[in-house]
Parts: C-alpha cells; sequence; structure tokens
C-alpha cells in the first residue's frame, strides 16, 4: 500500500471556504481512481493560517501516476487555488504503509 500526503496552507480567513474546495477538487478527483484506498484531510490551525494535509492511498503506484501523472512527488493543482491564497508545497510525500487506515486519528 502506498500512501501520498500533500500539504498547503491558506490564511485562516479561508480555512471554511478552502476546505469545501478541496473536498470538491483533490478528495473527490483521486476518490474516482481506480486503486485508490482512501482520501483523509487534516486541517491545522496556526496563527493567521491553516494547514491543510491530505493523504491518500493507493493499491498501486501505477494508480498514483493516474492521479498526479509522471512525477507524482509534484503536487497536483488546480486552476482556482490561487482564489484561495493557497500557498502549496511542491512536493508531495510518497511512501509505503502497511494498510488503507486514517494516518490522522490518534
Amino acid at each position: 500500500m502506498i500512501s501520498r500526503t500533500w500539504h498547503g496552507i491558506v490564511p485562516i480567513e479561508m480555512k471554511d471556504a478552502f476546505e469545501k474546495y478541496e473536498y470538491e477538487t483533490g478528495v473527490k478527483d483521486t476518490l474516482a481512481i481506480l486503486g485508490n484506498r482512501g482520501a483523509f484531510l487534516k486541517i491545522v490551525e496556526q496563527g493567521e493560517y491553516a494547514h491543510f494535509f491530505l493523504c491518500t492511498k493507493w493499491d498501486t503506484m501505477e494508480s498514483v501516476i493516474a492521479y498526479a501523472g509522471s512525477n507524482p512527488t509534484i503536487a497536483v493543482t488546480y486552476p482556482e487555488d490561487e482564489k484561495y491564497g493557497l500557498i502549496s508545497d511542491p512536493i508531495v510525500i510518497i511512501q509505503e504503509v502497511p494498510d488503507d487506515t486514517n494516518p490522522f486519528v490518534e
């Protein structure tokens, strides 16, 4: 099993709107790919910013590539990201994991 984790931040006043947008884009798009085993979103507020972490789980690297393209370590971006003041980390973390459970549940 493979996990792919993206991180981005938005101004705190855009948190709620960006959360809705993230579910309509990144979460929805990944769940539509054959081989996706889950999409998990964690939001952490820090001062004037809200940090978004999206961890997706996949059966194979081919499934990851079907979503992210030929260079899956580069963040997938969307045309309206700038509208929310998003600062996207350009690099995502890809790693082997033992299962498809939510990594953000303590």
